[in-house]
């Protein structure tokens, strides 16, 4: 299906060799990219500045290993590293600040680590906020089999396409009296059919061939009943996609009988977030599943883990997913030669296993990892 973790959007593009500067910042977050990793861009170029945020716990560690791994693989982005955090929150003010704002409004494209959610704690979540401020309206991820990497299924190959903006998702809650809560669902017919045309965009662009509409239609008959009828509107458009409907439940029942059965799968928000998990997990866990969400005028890739804070600082986290996600903004923005060049490395790191992490069952430390995958990138492009 052409090249891995590709995602297909117009967008403005420019090259040039790696740069790397920082916004304005309130804490010292990666301190050592700007002197170790600033190199001379050549006279007839321009570097794409893109937004960093490395996020909560273990994010610092993985944002370097992706900036130490760009560096050497002399890939044309300058990273403009903007700080974002649960520990920032202010009683009463967003946690999502005017400096990232301006940031992502900006540079139109960032990577981000992950971020913590405090449960309970009265913040609404950093992530969907990001992705409602941004108008991130389609969460893609990729589901690819990692060649070496032992798991039930070794062909996975697999695309969900998941509603970014509504659904149970919106925040909508109330108490109807003590001891009942009501959480109300919002499904629309222009997010539906947005989401949905990008699905079979996807499906047309990467040569994929069937669509699949993920729903619970049969019991919520009015809001799962709309998106898929707006599925089956956008269908219309795409005769060469084969279109199929499918109930969550039986979907996830074929994914783990024989996941060869389901192509690109577009799903309401609630749905996606459980099935994407479901699928990374087909493939070795959400460690080694990039992501990536779009909008039509920005996009935000990210690691979809969690912050693990209590392996933070100790060298033990495994940066892949934020590595392939960073793949994946390249191929956003058609930087295909240095995406192809770095995805190529981390494979050949994981397939020969001498320098992984212990999550999956390697040796190595975050540090060792990150280097094995330079040092692969410089023999064999050098």
């Amino acid at each position: 299906h052409g090249a891995r973790f590709a995602c297909p959007c117009p967008t403005m593009l420019s090259s040039a060799a790696s740069l790397v500067r920082s916004a304005p910042a309130r804490s010292a977050i990666l301190p050592a990219i700007a002197s170790r990793f600033s190199t001379s861009a050549s006279a007839s170029t321009k570097a794409r500045r893109v937004t960093l945020i490395p996020g909560d716990g273990i994010g610092e560690e993985i944002s370097q290993s992706v900036v130490d791994v760009f560096a050497a693989a002399q890939a044309p982005i300058e990273w403009e590293v903007t700080p974002l955090s649960t520990k920032m929150a202010v009683p009463g003010q967003s946690l999502l600040t005017d400096e990232v704002k301006e940031s992502v409004l900006r540079n139109r494209v960032g990577l981000k680590g992950p971020l913590a959610t405090p449960i309970g704690k009265g913040h609404k979540s950093l992530n969907l906020t990001l992705r409602k401020e941004f108008g991130l309206f389609a969460n893609v991820r990729p589901c690819l089999s990692i060649p070496g990497l032992k798991t039930r299924w070794d062909d996975v190959d697999v695309v969900v396409i998941r509603e970014n903006t509504e659904g149970e998702y919106c925040g909508i809650e109330h108490e109807v009296v003590p001891g009942i809560q009501q959480s109300i669902k919002v499904i629309t017919a222009e997010a539906s059919l947005r989401v949905a045309h990008h699905a079979f965009q996807h499906a047309v662009a990467q040569g994929r061939k069937k669509v699949t509409a993920v729903h619970k239609a049969n019991i919520m008959r009015m809001s799962d009943g709309l998106f898929v009828r707006c599925c089956r509107e956008a269908a219309t458009r795409y005769p060469d996609i084969k279109f199929e409907e499918q109930t969550v439940d039986n979907t996830a029942l074929m994914l783990m009988k024989n996941p060869n059965l389901l192509d690109v799968m577009v799903l309401p928000n609630l749905y996606g977030d459980i099935i994407s998990d479901l699928c990374a997990g087909l493939i070795g866990g959400l460690g080694l599943t990039p992501s990536g969400n779009i909008g039509r005028k920005h996009s935000i890739f990210e690691a979809v883990h969690g912050s693990a804070p209590d392996i933070a600082g100790q060298d033990k986290a495994n940066p892949t997913a934020l590595l392939l996600s960073a793949v994946m903004m390249l191929r956003h923005l058609k930087m295909y030669k240095h995406a192809d060049m770095i995805d190529n490395a981390i494979l050949a790191v994981i397939a020969d296993g001498k320098h992984t992490t212990g999550d999956i069952g390697g040796p190595a430390g975050t540090k060792e990892y990150t280097g094995a995958i330079i040092d692969h990138i410089r023999s064999n492009n050098a």
